[in-house]
């Protein structure tokens, strides 16, 4: 699997969080884990998409305090 360029995560980062504000604080778990499965179909190597989730949960931040305000969406 290759890499990618600092710039493409950065338009992808962007453009992950634009939908989730569409999607909306309601259905946003349920647009990441669809997007997540969309995305585990292409990749298409369970191993590798377990990985995935452990360097996902791995050093995970905690929420800032501007994340949780009702202002967000």
């Amino acid at each position: 699997m290759s890499a990618l360029l600092a710039e493409a995560r950065d338009r992808l980062y962007a453009s992950v969080a634009r939908a989730t504000t569409e999607a909306g604080r309601s259905r946003e778990s349920l647009f990441l884990a669809r997007l997540v499965l969309l995305l585990f179909e292409q990749v298409g190597d369970e191993q590798a998409c377990e990985r995935a989730i452990a360097n996902a949960l791995r050093n995970l931040p905690e929420p800032s305090l501007s994340a949780g305000s009702d202002d967000h969406y």
